[in-house]
């Protein structure tokens, strides 16, 4: 089954956060509830979210101060978020986007504007074409040429295994399900077997040696690649 996108809704009202989540729902997506700041971290410590719905106004900090938060770690700082406020004047809205919000959504909203602004920025995450360079620590991929190095030396990765090692690479520290493997990887009309995934990960394991060391098994939800190990792998070289 395709993994559906997660929506993390940061709103202190449980109406209006029943109402999104209902909506969210009926229309393909995965609703996730937290009432304020504390609440949200936990949420996040836990599954990174897709998109955080994220209302100004809560108790304890505010919308504006979460925001600046998560887009200054590493970890948060990629996730989109849209601000939800009551607050309709331009001066609120250039606020909410130099905290880190991607998009801005006055109440009262229509259904169909906040999922249309959803699909929006998510669109805008959607993974682009493999023809970057990305590097993590001492680990450096080269999609354009192919290449993978570590610690200076180069690597033989098969094209699967580079496919998969270029995911976790520009999503490190983050846990991946089998099946969202499968859907960003080899494509959610693929119909293969989960365990599928476990071979090529052993594959590339292998291929990597010592950076092998880095892609994490999370038991009962998935694969992670460990920046922070690559980072100081990378200092000790």
């Amino acid at each position: 089954m395709k993994n559906l996108p997660r929506v993390l809704i940061v709103e202190d009202e449980p109406s209006i956060a029943e109402l999104i989540s209902v909506n969210l729902r009926h229309n393909g997506l995965q609703p996730v509830w937290a009432e304020d700041g504390a609440a949200a971290q936990r949420e996040l410590d836990a599954v990174l979210p897709d998109v955080i719905l994220l209302d100004w106004m809560l108790p304890g900090q505010s919308g504006l101060q979460l925001a600046r938060k998560w887009r200054a770690e590493a970890r948060t700082k990629g996730i989109p978020i849209l601000m939800l406020t009551a607050r309709g004047d331009e001066p609120d809205k250039v606020a909410g986007l130099d905290a880190g919000a991607d998009d801005y959504i006055t109440k009262p909203f229509s259904t169909q504007e906040l999922l249309a602004r959803i699909r929006a920025v998510l669109r805008r995450r959607a993974p682009e074409q493999v023809s970057d360079s990305v590097t993590i620590g001492a680990l450096v991929l080269d999609a354009a040429t192919h290449r993978v190095t570590w610690q200076g030396q180069p690597l033989k990765v098969g094209p699967t295994e580079f496919k998969l090692l270029h995911y976790l690479m520009k999503h490190p520290e983050r846990v991946h399900s089998r099946s969202q493997l499968l859907d960003k990887v080899w494509g959610d009309h693929v119909f293969i077997e989960e365990r599928t995934v476990d071979v090529h990960v052993k594959r590339l394991r292998e291929s990597l040696g010592g950076a092998g060391l880095l892609i994490e098994t999370v038991r009962g939800a998935g694969y992670r690649l460990a920046a922070h190990s690559a980072a100081a792998s990378g200092a000790a070289a």
